[in-house]
């Protein structure tokens, strides 16, 4: 934090020689060694560390599986199966590779919303907040691009569903769509760019983590009370072994349930059309990206409607890009001055909300928009029967019954009776039964992701009446301790 004293003493002459020309070793202990660490962080701070692992763990076997990949649409799919196949231990490298990105970003998911929870993009935070969504972005379109290098079914289409969106920008929507594709149409230029782009993004991220640490290290740490460090002797602990053993500890955990997927379930989390080599002939019947997408995507296709001149395409672009881009405004969203919602009851209970409403947006992302939410309570379709009477005197008729059978059987007779009487004219059509789709869930739950940022959080931070702090971590660490003492006692 900002005003922490250096407290590195060099060991020996090399140390005292290097620390006088470079001072690296300083830098890493003070930076998490004796870096001052508020006393009171939990479990959902480790994640941070765990992110960083994760990193690690995907240049690493990204590195490796480059080594053995072609970037060409004729043999990318065979070179991808050769890695499974025929590299020793390319089948380890590819499944670490795949599940980590899961990992990574479940990881991430459950960094931010701690970070939302706690007030983590507060001041004086914010561009720290600021950072790490700028490596929230290039994660996606790191994955994105990475989506595409199997070069299986849902790789080649999903591409394509995505690439074409930016031709809806308008003027230079065509320009952006050319220059992503390198020509009129997915190619091997276009897989080419694709995994030139997808090496090099995740060298960014680990550049654009190290400015995250750095803005970090400035104003120290939040934590979970909400309150700054007041007393570095009372309200700290220096970050080693203290927080070094509970990072440790949690990783180990969370790579124990890594290997549980790597080793035991290394597809579950795939979709089963990428392992079927790309056609540009046969379009799969429900084209989904992977499951850390949905959400947005799900926001993406909500948008069905035109507003004036934008275009319902146009306007779902925006959307997406408008869903992640709202995360950088949110340290000026929130208004409240209390950072933690420990002590915000009612912003606590729309934030559960929201978690809720992203999990269902993903659920509205990997179904299909026109299928019922619920289908028990979805009716009957009707047969429809237009016609027009030899007189003149057009007519519809309706026939709906308990089962559509029944209905298209009378309708079908009804049919016939008409054009015996001389009607002309005479059509049978459905009329589907109106029910509650994945659409309009989706369309429910985009309205409630906007609102929350835009509406919601600005209110409450002026509306709500938070709860009493605590003076300093030290008070709230001790009366935590009283607490679970009296619980105990009785």
């Amino acid at each position: 934090m900002s005003g922490h004293e250096s407290t590195y003493k060099p060991g020996n002459a090399f140390t005292k020689w290097l620390d006088s020309r470079l001072p690296i070793i300083r830098l890493a202990s003070d930076s998490f060694i004796d870096f001052p660490t508020p006393k009171n962080l939990n479990y959902w701070y480790t994640f941070g560390g765990i992110l960083a692992i994760c990193l690690a763990i995907q240049i690493i076997t990204g590195v490796i599986l480059a080594m053995h990949y072609t970037p060409d649409v004729t043999q990318a799919f065979a070179s991808v199966e050769r890695i499974m196949r025929d590299v020793p231990f390319g089948w380890l490298m590819r499944n670490i590779h795949t599940v980590g990105a899961s990992m990574f970003f479940l990881a991430v998911y459950i960094h931010m919303f701690r970070g939302l929870y706690y007030g983590s993009h507060k001041a004086p935070r914010e561009v720290l907040w600021l950072l790490g969504c700028v490596i929230f972005f290039l994660m996606i379109a790191t994955a994105f691009l990475g989506y595409m290098l199997p070069w299986g079914q849902m790789s080649l289409h999903g591409a394509n569903v995505i690439v074409n969106l930016f031709g809806a920008i308008p003027l230079v929507g065509e320009s952006i769509k050319a220059w992503l594709l390198g020509g009129p149409s997915i190619g091997n230029q276009t897989l080419q760019r694709f995994f030139s782009l997808h090496y090099l993004l995740p060298f960014m991220i680990a550049g654009v983590v190290i400015l995250h640490i750095w803005a970090l290290h400035v104003p120290g740490n939040g934590n979970p009370e909400g309150v700054e460090v007041k007393d570095v002797e009372k309200d700290t602990v220096p970050f080693h072994p203290y927080y070094t053993v509970k990072d440790g500890f949690a990783i180990v955990v969370f790579l124990i349930i890594f290997a549980v997927l790597v080793f035991y379930l290394p597809n579950v989390l795939g979709h089963a059309d990428n392992y079927i080599e790309a056609n540009p002939l046969i379009t799969p019947s429900h084209i989904v990206p992977e499951w850390y997408m949905l959400p947005f995507y799900a926001i993406l296709r909500a948008i069905t409607f035109d507003i004036g001149p934008i275009q319902a395409k146009l306007l779902g672009v925006i959307a997406m890009f408008a869903s992640i881009g709202v995360l950088f405004l949110l340290p000026w969203l929130d208004t409240s001055k209390v950072k933690s919602m420990r002590y915000r009851p009612v912003a606590r209970q729309f934030f559960f909300a929201f978690v809720a409403a992203g999990l269902m947006l993903g659920w509205c992302g990997a179904s299909n928009p026109d299928d019922p939410v619920f289908p028990s309570l979805k009716g009957a379709d009707a047969i429809v029967v237009e016609f027009t009477d030899p007189d003149g005197t057009k007519g519809t008729v309706t026939f709906k019954e308990k089962r559509e059978i029944d209905a298209y059987e009378a309708g079908d007779a009804f049919q016939e009776q008409k054009i015996a009487e001389g009607a002309t004219g005479v059509t049978l059509g459905t009329q589907t039964a109106k029910t509650f789709t994945f659409l309009h869930l989706a369309q429910i739950l985009t309205g409630f992701y906007f609102a929350y940022f835009l509406i919601i959080l600005p209110l409450l931070g002026l509306r709500e009446t938070p709860k009493d702090e605590p003076e300093s971590i030290h008070k709230a660490v001790l009366a935590g301790k009283r607490g679970s003492a009296a619980a105990a006692t009785e």
